[in-house]
């Protein structure tokens, strides 16, 4: 299971938490209290932080969701035969569909990314394998400049083109 997919009090305790001050706007209270969160995934080392909001739990939440966006676009596992039934729940009539914001946002950007990088960087081959067509993953991907950017990479490494 690929560590963007965990609950979010399982990929919590496998994560040391900073807490800190950070400048900017915000009041007296953001720049008296230790509002800004970091969180450090101990097994990978990834880590990111939020500081943006007043409050330490809001930042937690926004420190979390970075984590397993940037575990799904670093941290690559072998996919599965089938697509994971959370993918299976989005797609419909060969259409995925989800929100950028959506907490299993991560999770569905690291199953494309390991069915691609498993496919050798094959969209068709990897769009086939998990019921999409290979312009509904490139969307996926674009969704999140930041994904679009680590399959850009990939294929670069590759001596593949750019997609778009």
């Amino acid at each position: 299971m690929h560590p963007s997919s965990f609950p979010p009090d399982e990929l919590l305790r496998d994560c040391d938490e900073t807490r800190t001050r950070r400048s900017g706007p915000g009041g007296q209270h953001r720049n008296k209290v230790e509002t800004a969160v970091i969180l450090r995934h101990r097994s990978s080392g990834i880590s990111a932080e939020a500081s943006e909001r007043r409050s330490q739990a809001d930042n937690r939440r926004v420190a979390l969701f970075r984590l397993r966006l940037r575990l799904a676009l670093v941290h690559r596992e072998p996919p599965a035969a089938e697509p994971s039934p959370r993918w299976q729940a989005r797609v419909r009539e060969g259409r995925l569909s989800i929100n950028v914001d959506h907490d299993d946002y991560p999770a569905i950007v690291a199953e494309a990314l390991d069915r691609i990088v498993a496919a050798d960087l094959d969209m068709p081959t990897a769009a086939a394998g998990l019921g999409v067509s290979p312009s509904q993953l490139v969307r996926l991907l674009e969704k999140e400049p930041a994904a679009l950017g680590a399959l850009t990479r990939l294929r670069g490494a590759a001596g593949l083109k750019s997609l778009r």
